[in-house]
């Protein structure tokens, strides 16, 4: 066992952070996957490095998916987060070594103007994206992901409603 399992964990989860991004009007940011055909909306997300903390790579994930960093952290989770990819997934992503993602998850205010998000990336992840109810979220988002949205959903969003 390495280092970086020791600090993160399990194995088979890949360790990694995720961002609930939210504007004034507490709507969320999600973005439509590229390398998805069919619609596949998700909240910004990505891995830890062997060499990062959660906030770094959280701060290096937000630059790499929508182009800015402008943003007040409003809570950050205190516990990780599991999801399971479905099989063919799991197979052919990160080579087949994970069978999911272990996630820290972040409450985020964006400080910005919409003109700062730019998913046109170095390496770009979402061919679209927009802002959307608490409400719409659910509906949206890419199925596998649904269990996991809805707890990220009920033990954080007591800290946005008092946070503006």
């Amino acid at each position: 066992m390495s280092f970086f399992d020791e600090e993160f964990g399990d194995p088979l989860y890949r360790p990694a952070v995720g961002m609930m991004i939210l504007n004034d009007e507490n709507k969320i940011f999600i973005g439509q996957r590229m390398d998805n055909k069919e619609p596949a909306w998700q909240m910004p997300q990505g891995g830890i490095g062997p060499h990062e903390d959660v906030d770094q790579a959280m701060l290096r994930e937000l630059q790499e998916e929508i182009g800015t960093r402008n943003v007040e952290i409003i809570v950050k989770s205190k516990t990780w987060y599991k999801y399971d990819l479905p099989p063919e997934l799991a197979a052919r992503l990160w080579s087949g070594k994970f069978k999911g993602q272990k996630q820290i998850w972040y409450a985020l205010r964006f400080r910005g103007k919409d003109e700062e998000i730019n998913i046109q990336t170095y390496q770009p992840e979402f061919r679209d994206w927009k802002w959307v109810d608490k409400e719409e979220l659910l509906e949206l988002i890419i199925p596998f992901k649904r269990d996991l949205y809805a707890r990220v959903l009920k033990d954080l969003w007591t800290y946005i409603i008092k946070h503006k």
